[in-house]
């Protein structure tokens, strides 16, 4: 195999990212998370901010039923009018990942990259989560926020990946085991051991 791609989908405070930062740094390949809507951006011409409007949420104003005649795999052209809706700007980093995938190793956090790569050969989906406990924990020692702030954030943020993910995968549900390779619990071996058993799942599969 030329080239593969880890996709990492993970609970807010469960340390997918870091995680996902760790590995990329145990292979030598990039990890894109927020790098994914400047690069989306610059490839479109839409303003960044726009992107970041809408990076693993909804905005209310544009769930209405109409939107959904804009087909999920087509990227509009800018003099066309819907070209700065929701979906077209979900179409433009789904092209994005499509064309990562194809042309080097690497890893993607979130942005439904497993559902967008469920037909590749070359990809390892997982997710990753923690008992809310852990994610508290975690969330109040890197934000320096109390406990009840830590728990509102978990709360609001894993409802607006579920609801995006839903929306832009047809209704499939977020944390269905079914949607990965492998469900890590990253609370009861720890981080770095998640690490190391991502790193032996990818020599399974792909004999690296």
């Amino acid at each position: 195999m030329e080239n593969y791609v880890i996709t990492i989908a993970r609970g807010f405070g469960s340390g997918g990212k870091e995680i996902a930062i760790k590995l990329g740094e145990r292979l030598g390949i990039s990890c894109y998370e927020r790098q994914l809507l400047t690069m989306a951006s610059d490839q479109s011409g839409i303003d960044e901010g726009l992107f970041v409007e809408t990076d693993e949420r909804l905005r209310g104003k544009y769930i209405a039923n109409w939107l959904r005649k804009i087909p999920f795999t087509a990227v509009l052209e800018p003099n066309e009018k819907d070209f700065v809706s929701d979906i077209n700007l979900f179409n433009i980093q789904a092209e994005l990942i499509r064309s990562l995938a194809k042309s080097e190793s690497c890893i993607i956090v979130g942005k439904c990259a497993d559902h967008i790569l469920k037909d590749y050969k070359n990809v390892i989906s997982l997710y990753v989560e923690a008992p809310r406990s852990a994610c508290v924990k975690s969330i109040m020692n890197k934000m320096y926020i109390s406990e009840e702030r830590a728990n509102q954030l978990i709360h609001s943020t894993d409802r607006y990946r579920a609801q995006y993910y839903n929306y832009y995968t047809g209704g499939k549900d977020w944390t269905n085991p079914i949607n990965y390779d492998l469900i890590l619990n990253s609370n009861r071996i720890g981080r770095d051991n998640c690490v190391e058993v991502i790193m032996e799942y990818i020599k399974i599969k792909f004999g690296e």
